[in-house]
């Protein structure tokens, strides 16, 4: 049987994922980035036909893919590193609600990764004066709101935490109504510190392929 043009499509569009998922892994590439240096390896000219290029989920499982077949014996000792860290954090900011979210989460965190997070209090000045408080040095940025170019970015404080880069999006206390929508996949977007302490139970205790530590 000849393949069809949509079989060529899925194709091309596998290839490109595996090329990201190496520069991603590796390189520590953002998914925007590295699908746009995927698409000019495999698709030179064509590059900038956004059909042809594959989604977050196809990377985020090519990722994966990548992990177990080539950092198997590294990635989930980094992963398992993280999670505990982010753990520590999220409790020291218990008063501030706070959600992991991102590669710590899903299970695809490597040596690149830092932990993200969201908070929700009644401002941002609050979460920053108790880091401050504490003596702890911090960076202000914006990232765009998890709900869509519809509401204004929200202001991020990123920090050092024993080492490890935390960036915790500041948003109000009225958004966590939201907040808990699985993505399309069935996936959590985010966890609290005690559905990733079961996570990390989970895991811990029942063998289980690098793939599935999510």
């Amino acid at each position: 049987m000849m393949p069809t043009p949509i079989d060529d499509l899925s194709l091309l569009r596998t290839e490109i994922a595996a090329v990201a998922a190496r520069l991603v892994a590796r390189d520590g590439a953002d998914y925007a980035s590295a699908k746009r240096k995927a698409a000019l390896q495999v698709l030179g000219e064509r590059a900038d036909s956004a059909n042809l290029l594959p989604d977050n989920a196809q990377i985020e499982a090519a990722v994966r893919d990548y992990q177990a077949l080539f950092l198997a014996d590294s990635q989930p000792a980094r992963l398992l590193a993280l999670r505990t860290a982010a753990l520590q954090v999220m409790d020291a900011l218990a008063e501030f609600s706070p959600y992991i979210t991102g590669a710590v989460l899903n299970g695809t965190a490597g040596e690149h990764d830092d932990i993200e997070l969201q908070l929700f209090a009644d401002s941002a000045k609050e979460v920053q004066l108790y880091l401050l408080n504490r003596n702890v040095t911090i960076d202000i940025s914006e990232t765009p709101h998890f709900k869509g170019a519809r509401f204004d970015p929200v202001e991020t404080v990123s920090f050092l935490w024993h080492g490890e880069g935390v960036h915790a999006e500041l948003y109000e206390k009225h958004d966590l109504r939201g907040a808990l929508k699985a993505r399309a996949d069935g996936r959590p977007q985010r966890a609290d510190a005690a559905a990733l302490r079961s996570r990390m139970t989970s895991c811990a205790t029942t063998p289980t392929p690098l793939q599935d530590l999510t």
